[in-house]
């Protein structure tokens, strides 16, 4: 026999790898992948065969030819157990699969107690006219004491037991700051509310935490009595508790208020008869408000003889507890799914 040309060689190798490539890409099986090897690289396959052919070339056409072939058969061996990969993967995902299994519903999630109770508030308020004000919650010393009526030295500021950090910054202590802020900005009428998270040093047992949620109320005009407070607060109990709510004001101290009062409500959970919920008195307490201090006036900038207002304040989880029956703060950061769920 004759010598083979170079060129018709090489056009007889490229028509094996793609004719390799195809049966490749047309395997779904193990046992076809087997087939395939068998066909390209057993002793007598397609490819290996061609080694043997070797000696038919001119010699120096030899050595292209066998780099080539060397090159095909390790490129067929790669691309052989790349495809085995892909197929035992494929079986395994396979394995997983259940068609006969009956479906299932996914779990939806839902928004937190602490959530919903703070959206429900704040679409009770923004009914009454009340615009949402919003504000850091890294304040200055200046913000959260001073310009409310609490001096250095004030004994009020033990009852906050804060969160210092450098430079006089510190974690606020309430959102009553965000008032201050407001006013500073802005001339009355002013009516907002503020809700955000507070921070105080508190022992963590089942009516306090170091971190809780806050909504601070202000309304700033001409003629605001206190008379407008009890009115504001009594709408709001109603709508979030029920219109059978009774309310009653107790007198209070607050720095930044004057006369100050903490707001009760009759106990949703005996009615007012008395049940160790709300202590046998028949009360429970849901905000501390009063009309603002002419001294806070003063601060922003406000003239106290021709301006007047009030303020209150309450904390969310307080509200959650009583509106769904909760005996313990602490629930609500538990994270546990068996009491999240219920709502």
């Amino acid at each position: 026999m004759g010598e083979i040309d170079l060129n018709q060689k090489l056009d007889e190798l490229k028509q094996i790898k793609n004719s390799f490539e195809q049966d490749l890409a047309a395997c779904s099986s193990p046992k076809e992948l087997e087939q395939v090897r068998i066909k390209y690289l057993s002793k007598k396959g397609l490819l290996q065969s061609q080694f043997s052919l070797l000696g038919k070339l001119p010699p120096e056409d030899r050595p292209a030819i066998g780099r080539e072939l060397n090159t095909l058969r390790t490129s067929f061996q790669q691309a052989l157990k790349s495809r085995a990969e892909e197929l035992e993967q494929l079986e395994r995902q396979k394995e997983k699969i259940d068609v006969t299994l009956p479906g299932y519903v996914p779990f939806i999630g839902r928004l937190h107690p602490i959530t919903q109770t703070l959206e429900e508030i704040k679409d009770i308020f923004s009914e009454m006219g009340f615009s949402i004000e919003e504000g850091p919650e890294v304040e200055t010393d200046y913000y959260n004491f001073e310009a409310l009526n609490i001096p250095p030295d004030h004994p009020a500021r033990e009852m906050h037991d804060t969160f210092y950090l450098d430079n006089r910054l510190l974690l606020r202590t309430h959102t009553s700051p965000v008032q201050i802020r407001v006013m500073e900005k802005r001339e009355p009428p002013i009516r907002m509310i503020a809700p955000g998270r507070c921070y105080r040093k508190d022992t963590p047992d089942a009516s306090h935490s170091p971190f809780f949620h806050q909504v601070e109320g202000l309304c700033v005009d001409t003629d605001v009595s206190f008379a407008d407070l009890k009115g504001i607060i009594a709408i709001f109990a109603k709508k979030m508790f029920g219109e059978d709510v009774k309310i009653r004001f107790r007198p209070s101290y607050f720095p930044f208020t004057e006369p100050s009062a903490e707001c009760d409500m009759t106990c949703i959970i005996c009615k007012g008869e008395g049940c160790k919920t709300c202590k046998n008195s028949g009360w429970l307490e849901i905000s501390g408000a009063g009309m603002v201090d002419p001294e806070v006036f003063r601060y922003v900038g406000y003239d106290p003889e021709k301006y007047s207002g009030y303020a209150f304040g309450m904390g969310v989880e307080r509200i959650a507890m009583l509106k769904y029956g909760i005996n313990d703060i602490r629930y609500f950061f538990d994270n546990d799914l068996r009491f999240l769920e219920q709502f």
